[in-house]
C-alpha cells in the first residue's frame, strides 16, 4: 500500500521515487535487522551539549557543525536509540551536505549517563517534545522536526494536540516507522518470533536502566516483579506507566498513543510506514480518512522498522534521509515568531 495524502499537499511526491526493497533483502525482519547490525555506519562530527530541564534533569543533545543560520534539522531517536543509531547517522550527513545543521536529542538516560529522577522517557511524552522545539525554536527561524518510531509517535502526539500552534515553533516535520497505535503495536511485539527478535534486546537494557532506578529510588517497584518481567506489557504496568502518571500498561498504550491526534495536525508532515513493519500491523495504519490535509502519508510495501535500505549489495540508507529532506526543502518558509 503507497498513498499520499493530499497528492497536491507535496510537490516532492510526483517526481521521488517511492521506496522498494532490495531484491537481495526480502522481509520485514531482514530489512529492520539487517541496517541496525550489519551496515556500516558514518556519522557527522557531533558536539555534545547538556541541556538543563524545568524540574532539574537534563538531557544531551548531540550537534552538527555548521553555519548557525542554516536552517535546523532535529532528531528524536527511538526507544533506547541514540545519536549512534544507523538513521541518526545517515539523516545527519545528509543534513550537512545539503549546508544546514543537525541535532539529535537524547531522551532522558539515552546518551550514556543515568538521567538524575526517577522518572525516564516514554512514548506520549509530548510535554517534553513542547519543552525542548520551544528551546530549539528560540535560536532557529527554520526548524524542521523528525522523530523515529517512538520519537515519531511523540512528535506526532505533540502536533495533533498544538494543532495551528505548533506552526509558531516547526516549519515542518517527519515520522517514520510510527507505532501509531500503541496498543496494536505492543501486543505485535510481546509475541512470537517479533518477542524475541525485538522485545528481549529492548528489555536487556530497559530492565538495567529500571533496576538503577530502585537502587535510587528505593520503592519505585518491586524488584523482583521486574526481575520476572518478560514483554513490554509487563514493563509498562510496572515502570513505565505508574512512573509517568498512568493507571496501568493499557492506560498508558491508549493514551500515549499518536493515531488520535493525526485529524489535527496543521504542520505540513510527512509520515512513513512500510507495511511489513514488525512492530507496527499493516492493519493499524491510519487510513486517509484519519489525516489531516497537512499529512502526507507513504507507506510502502516493503521497508521494515526504520530500515529502507537501497542499492546493490551492501546497499546504504540513502533513500528515507533525502526524501525527508526532499519534503522539508518543499515547504521551506519561514514559520511565526514563538509566543
Amino acid at each position: 500500500m503507497l498513498f499520499s495524502t493530499p497528492l497536491s499537499a507535496d510537490p516532492t511526491a510526483p517526481n521521488y521515487p517511492p521506496y522498494r526493497a532490495p531484491w537481495w533483502l526480502p522481509g520485514g525482519h531482514l530489512q529492520t535487522l539487517y541496517p541496525a547490525l550489519f551496515l556500516r555506519r558514518r556519522f557527522a562530527p557531533f558536539r555534545r551539549q547538556r541541556w538543563e530541564l524545568d524540574d532539574g534533569d537534563f538531557v544531551d543533545v548531540d550537534w552538527t557543525m555548521g553555519d548557525r543560520d542554516a536552517p535546523l534539522v532535529v532528531l528524536f531517536h527511538g526507544l533506547e536509540g541514540s545519536a549512534r543509531g544507523h538513521y541518526a547517522g545517515s539523516l545527519m550527513r545528509q543534513v550537512v551536505a545539503l549546508g544546514w545543521r543537525g541535532a539529535v536529542v537524547h531522551f532522558r538516560g539515552c546518551s550514556g549517563e543515568p538521567n538524575r529522577l526517577a522518572r525516564a522517557y516514554h512514548s506520549g511524552d509530548s510535554a517534553e517534545i513542547e519543552q525542548l522545539l520551544r528551546r530549539f525554536r528560540a535560536d532557529n527561524d527554520r526548524l524542521y522536526a523528525v522523530g523515529v518510531s517512538l520519537g515519531g509517535n511523540a512528535l506526532l502526539k505533540w502536533l495533533g494536540e498544538h494543532g495551528a500552534d505548533a506552526r509558531r515553533i516547526v516549519t515542518a516535520s517527519a515520522a517514520v516507522s510510527t507505532p501509531f497505535d500503541l496498543m496494536s503495536a505492543g501486543r505485535s511485539l510481546d509475541r512470537g518470533l517479533n518477542r524475541v527478535l525485538y522485545t528481549r534486546h529492548f528489555l536487556r537494557t530497559l530492565k538495567q536502566k529500571a533496576r538503577e532506578k530502585l537502587a535510587r529510588f528505593p520503592g519505585l517497584a518491586n524488584p523482583a516483579a521486574l526481575a520476572r518481567v518478560a514483554t513490554l506489557h509487563d514493563f509498562d504496568q510496572l515502570y513505565t506507566a505508574p512512573v509517568h502518571g498512568y493507571k496501568d500498561a493499557d492506560d498508558y498504550w491508549r493514551r500515549a498513543s499518536s493515531k488520535p491526534w493525526l485529524s489535527r495536525i496543521a504542520v505540513p508532515t510527512l509520515v512513513i510506514n512500510a507495511c511489513n513493519d514488525p512492530f507496527m500491523p499493516a492493519t493499524a495504519l491510519p487510513t486517509p480518512a484519519q489525516l489531516s490535509t497537512q499529512v502526507t502519508a507513504e507507506f510502502s510495501a516493503t521497508g521494515g522498522h526504520a530500515g529502507f535500505v537501497s542499492g546493490s549489495f551492501p546497499g546504504h540508507l540513502d533513500w528515507l534521509p533525502a526524501r525527508i529532506l526532499a519534503f522539508f526543502r518543499a515547504h521551506g518558509q519561514g514559520g511565526e515568531n514563538p509566543s
